[in-house]
């Protein structure tokens, strides 16, 4: 896989989430998937998804940078959304936030075989005490 064809790859991963297209999430994604050194399986990578989706409502994944490294991917994602309760531990409870997810994507067989993802809470946690 190039790099151009793997960084496609993400892109339609991408797209795929924000129309919450469920059926074709393994077009994307391994069977045996893994996220954060935990093993969730295509069923668990997609249940956590859709509970992400019904936390928060308008949830839309925006790629601000992306690195294409085959069989690598390094992407920072942007979101600015309003959580409908708790989140990160947080009570942001229908406030608008906006913040970064800085993730990493081993790919296998043309499919997302790992994910390592770190999200910018202190950002959050910033916004919400601003808003006092």
């Amino acid at each position: 896989m190039t790099t151009d064809e793997l960084a496609e790859i993400y892109r339609a991963y991408i797209a795929c989430l924000n129309a919450q297209n469920w059926t074709a999430l393994g077009q994307f994604v391994h069977e045996a998937v893994s996220h954060n050194g935990r093993p969730l399986g295509l069923a668990g990578f997609r249940a956590m998804l859709e509970q992400d989706y019904r936390d928060i409502p308008d949830l839309s994944f925006v790629i601000d940078l992306l690195v294409s490294d085959p069989p690598r991917i390094a992407s920072r994602l942007q979101f600015d959304c309003t959580p409908a309760g708790r989140f990160l531990g947080l009570a942001v409870n229908g406030r608008r936030v906006r913040f970064a997810e800085n993730v990493f994507y081993e790919f296998r067989d043309q499919k997302i075989w790992a994910v390592w993802s770190v999200i910018d809470k202190t950002a959050v946690e910033t916004q919400l005490q601003g808003s006092g």
